[in-house]
């Protein structure tokens, strides 16, 4: 893959944005990187949801509920949200927005541009094209853990994110509802959810944010 020279590390600016769709498609094409115990991978963000504050039914923090886990969706926007589902997948969010409005990008799908042979070894078994194809098989290949809640994206060593200046093509780029929020009312219609598709265009030459 043609991956260009610079890389710029995400900093708490970038996180600001409190609009859920802008910043939910503002992270297709950034790149998250991982240095876990067992080795480093990165994972360019091809699918995201947005989950937009108190009012969103669908929203962990709805009505301004704050529990153990969904604290840290109040805290300032750069920071992890990684939370265990049905007891069984690791899921990984970005928490935006400002202070205590609790907003957050969950990542859904990423395609793996590094660390292949750490991938290869905790996914024994699956095919490359689905070892981070849904968002528990995401924390699962780029070895994102529990004890990754709170982990600082802008200043934290072991999880962060970059623009590499790949932009996802609007024409690549569909929306729609969110996945699995049979119980948020009308917020299940709410087009949230960002998916690049034909992503494998990448390996052509790179149209670079200007």
């Amino acid at each position: 893959m043609k991956i260009p020279n610079h890389a710029r590390r995400l900093v708490r600016a970038d996180y600001a944005d409190g609009n859920p769709a802008r910043i939910a498609r503002f992270f297709l094409g950034k790149v998250i990187c991982v240095q876990a115990e067992d080795g480093y991978a990165e994972g360019m963000i091809t699918e995201t949801e947005a989950y937009g504050g108190i009012e969103d039914a669908a929203c962990h923090a709805h009505l301004g509920r704050r529990t153990n886990r969904t604290e840290i969706m109040f805290a300032l926007g750069g920071v992890a949200y990684v939370y265990l589902c049905y007891g069984l997948h690791r899921m990984f969010n970005i928490i935006t927005g400002p202070a205590d409005s609790p907003e957050a990008v969950l990542v859904r799908a990423v395609r793996i541009i590094a660390g292949h042979d750490h991938v290869r070894r905790r996914r024994p078994g699956v095919k490359e094209k689905d070892w981070a194809s849904g968002p528990g098989r995401v924390c699962a290949a780029l070895g994102i853990a529990l004890h990754h809640y709170g982990h600082d994206l802008a200043a934290g060593e072991e999880v962060w994110i970059e623009d590499r200046g790949i932009k996802a093509p609007r024409r690549q780029v569909t929306a729609g509802p969110r996945v699995g929020i049979d119980y948020a009312g009308d917020w299940i219609h709410v087009p949230w959810r960002f998916v690049w598709k034909n992503n494998a265009a990448i390996d052509k030459p790179l149209k670079l944010s200007k």
